[in-house]
């Protein structure tokens, strides 16, 4: 196998401002963010896989699911290149710059799309591919990729919606989706202070003014012999 390009296998490549160099601030509604690549790019859904080097426009869709649909299109948005189906993905530190991540690939051949984030979110978008070239690009890269067995290239947006989503690692098996997609941390949550219960009333007053009968008895029993005494 062809020694892969990088520092490690399977490893990420991140290009902030390299390969990937924003054009115009996104919308906040659908992330809108205008990119252009240097290179040809591998993503979802398009014809033989590839996106020839220049500028395109990435944009999430409107979805009521627990998933996105990112379109991409064309700097004029006249043409539409793929619609992608694609899974929340978490990181820690979120950066003022669009960040697009890729897997790395056999040397001489194009990266792969990844995932994309939106400029100061920690949420960002994890590309999911067709089950074959999922397949592929998990025994080429040597890490999980996620993908779904529809086609997405003739699939609507209800069915990328409602499309099975797995993750197929190295070896062509279904492995756990939290190997390739982040999960957010989960918040410690400060135990609440422990208050001292108040002790209940009593029912009535009956048992105090027992308490002062008995004292007044005493006292003019007490009273009772002084004054027999000195008579």
């Amino acid at each position: 196998m062809t020694l892969l390009k990088g520092l490690g296998t399977g490893l990420c490549l991140t290009v902030l401002c390299l390969l990937v160099a924003p054009k115009a601030k996104a919308d906040e509604w659908n992330r809108k963010t205008v990119i252009t690549f240097s290179g040809p790019v591998e993503v979802p859904g398009v014809g033989e896989h590839l996106l020839p080097a220049g500028t395109y426009v990435f944009m999430v869709m409107n979805s009521l699911s627990d998933r996105h649909i990112v379109q991409i299109t064309n700097e004029e948005g006249t043409h539409v290149f793929t619609t992608i189906l694609a899974i929340p993905n978490y990181r820690l530190k979120p950066t003022d710059k669009t960040v697009i991540t890729f897997r790395e690939r056999p040397a001489g051949q194009p990266e792969a799309l990844r995932a994309w984030f939106y400029p100061g979110h920690q949420w960002g978008e994890q590309f999911v591919y067709e089950r074959s070239r999922a397949i592929e690009l998990a025994k080429e890269t040597n890490e999980a990729v996620l993908s779904t067995p529809v086609v997405t290239t003739s699939s609507t947006v209800d069915d990328l919606n409602t499309a099975r989503v797995e993750a197929i690692g190295p070896a062509g098996d279904t492995v756990d989706e939290a190997t390739v997609v982040e999960a957010p941390p989960v918040p410690q949550v400060k135990p609440e202070p422990v208050l001292m219960a108040s002790l209940p009333k009593t029912a009535s007053n009956l048992p105090l003014m027992g308490l002062f009968g008995f004292l007044a008895l005493g006292s003019g029993l007490a009273l009772f012999g002084l004054l027999k005494r000195s008579a």
